[in-house]
């Protein structure tokens, strides 16, 4: 496998291709730009006139012709005027002059056969020799407006996959294909989990009772886990004066990603985007000496971000966010177990899902010290505590530079779900400058005033982020202790409705989640639709079963015939129980 860069370099050169073959196929069409990207890579162009994902084939037929006469890559720096006039008809071009002119950077052009482009560079030397013709596909058009601003023209973008080989293009497309058909937005219908409503707004999902119960099946969870370590539940209310966050500095940073609400009076408030600058009001309500710390508040609830509608994806990315949150106000000499207590609440949670977990740490970058609020012997500190802890507890990281919060740095976890993708799910943060912004204090045994600590700390994060994650993890096929329903009864026919009354109470009275199948419908048909709705127990009632007080129970993965129902039950319990 090539390294990154290099397979980002081969990505980049197939966008010039791609760039290429559209100019020859479509005359005057307009290129503007085309990175690289996770998968492969892209190119924005202005038409003269529609294309559609069937043109795909003979524009992708055009790239592999022309990649045989491209032998290398040349590259010349050009001044302003000759870089002008070279693009005098094409203005997004022209743009990019400007810009890269008004950073007092180099014009650079590079041409490979006839094709020549304005770029910064990063490309294989001998697309022809380097670039498998059989590793790479055309794989959709889409619109997107140029610089991803909606005020300028819409433009259209042709995306392309390519990988180093066949077969890793083969393994990709195979991976990509399942992943389709788990498609939390597509199961979330099915499984009638949550909806949208256009009378509502786009980015605002709406939970069912299915959906609902799952979300405080997870939720309740977390706080059993957190109630161990000494967790106490705190709510907030849902909007705030905007000094709250110009004193926490998210006002500066944020603003133009929030909700804002004008009172009658004239008073400006906005729907809160975040939560740890209300928990810090919470702290400053009193006097806290040694003795207090630490002080642990949890509270799971719905923040609001104005995200622009072209970002937004199913649970993906919403407008109101639920974050299972929690914050720890401490000493100094706190930190490392109040962190290895999140720690160990992080990896006992997500190894119940079966996820494996890499810890990222996510750091400042000392290059833009404008981005992070504070001191740089803070940042230095902090950053020094969560390397130590990582080191103590013998875990591997890696380090993100430039990923840290813009108020701290973090321990983020990176969880691979049953496809191989990886997400980002739990953060643990460690802040010095939100105490010291609010004035938040403690007294010492010797009298004296200290700073507070402040961790951050999120399980699931956004639950409708992990909610989505969850689903396409297990394809909807959720464990038994998740599933909004456990079993289904399903009577053979009339004379057994009687029986399958009786089971059905049964298991209700002992809390487990059941329904009775009474519709005139087949035994087969009644199966499948127990097995398309993915419930773990369908629960089978005949002849057999009515006389020897017995049941037959189909499974996902075994089929239990002539058990009693005592059995049946225990069964469950033990799985629910040990959440299997």
């Amino acid at each position: 496998m090539k390294k990154e860069a290099d397979l980002a370099n081969l990505r980049h050169s197939l966008a010039h291709l791609l760039a290429a073959a559209v100019l020859e196929l479509y005359p005057g069409t307009k290129n503007t730009i085309g990175p690289a990207i996770e998968d492969g890579f892209y190119y924005d162009f202005e038409f003269g006139s529609p294309i559609s994902d069937k043109d795909l084939p003979k524009i992708e037929k055009k790239m592999k012709e022309i990649l045989k006469k491209w032998d290398k890559f040349s590259h010349e720096e050009k001044n302003e005027k000759e870089a002008r006039n070279f693009f005098k008809d094409n203005a997004y071009k022209l743009e990019l002059i400007d810009e890269i002119k008004e950073k007092k950077e180099n014009i650079t052009f590079y041409a490979c056969g006839e094709f020549v482009d304005l770029c910064r560079g990063g490309h294989v030397e001998s697309p022809s020799k380097e670039i498998n013709p059989d590793a790479f596909k055309l794989d959709r058009i889409a619109g997107a407006y140029w610089r991803g601003d909606e005020k300028n023209k819409m433009l259209t973008r042709i995306y392309g996959l390519a990988f180093e080989t066949k077969a890793e293009l083969e393994a990709y497309t195979k991976q990509r294909e399942e992943a389709e058909k788990r498609d939390h937005k597509k199961l979330g219908k099915e499984l009638d989990l949550f909806t949208f409503s256009d009378l509502v707004g786009a980015g605002l999902p709406l939970w069912t009772p299915k959906g609902t119960l799952m979300r405080h099946l997870l939720d309740d969870y977390v706080w059993n886990l957190r109630k161990a370590y000494g967790y106490e539940r705190v709510e907030i209310p849902h909007i705030t004066k905007k000094q709250l966050y110009e004193t926490s500095g998210h006002w500066d940073k944020f603003q133009d990603q929030l909700f804002h609400i004008k009172t009658r009076e004239g008073h400006e408030f906005v729907l809160k985007p975040m939560n740890c600058p209300h928990h810090t009001q919470i702290f400053a309500r009193r006097p806290h000496s040694y003795r207090d710390m630490p002080q642990r508040y949890a509270n799971t609830t719905m923040q609001y971000r104005d995200e622009q509608s072209g970002e937004l994806s199913g649970l993906s990315r919403v407008r109101s966010i639920s974050i299972d949150d929690a914050h720890v106000f401490c000493r100094n000499d706190q930190i490392e177990r109040e962190i290895g207590n999140i720690w160990n609440i992080v990896d006992e949670f997500y190894g119940v899902f079966g996820f494996g977990l890499e810890v990222r740490l996510s750091l400042r970058d000392p290059k833009t010290p404008e981005k992070y609020l504070g001191l740089p012997e803070y940042w230095e500190k902090a950053e020094k505590i969560l390397r130590d802890i990582a080191k103590k507890r013998k875990v591997k990281t890696i380090e993100g530079i430039g990923e840290a919060a813009f108020y701290g740095p973090k321990i983020d976890f990176i969880a691979k779900d049953s496809l191989g993708r990886e997400w980002q799910v739990a953060t643990i943060q460690l802040d010095f400058n939100q105490p010291k912004r609010f004035g938040l204090y403690f007294t010492t045994e010797k009298g004296t005033q200290e700073l507070v600590i402040m961790i951050h700390a999120a399980i699931m994060g956004s639950l409708e982020r992990f909610m989505s994650i969850l689903i396409e993890h297990y394809a909807g096929a959720f464990p038994l202790w998740l599933s909004p329903v456990q079993v289904r009864v399903l009577p053979i026919g009339e004379a057994h409705l009687e029986y399958s009354r009786e089971i059905f109470e049964a298991l209700k009275n002992e809390n487990i989640r059941v329904e009775l199948d009474e519709s005139n419908e087949t035994l087969g048909k009644k199966i499948r639709n127990g097995k398309t709705e993915k419930i773990p127990y369908l629960v089978v009632l005949g002849d057999k079963e009515k006389e020897s007080k017995t049941l037959t129970a189909e499974g996902r993965t075994e089929k239990l015939e002539n058990i009693s129902l005592e059995k049946f039950m225990a069964r469950l319990k033990e799985e629910i129980k040990n959440k299997k």
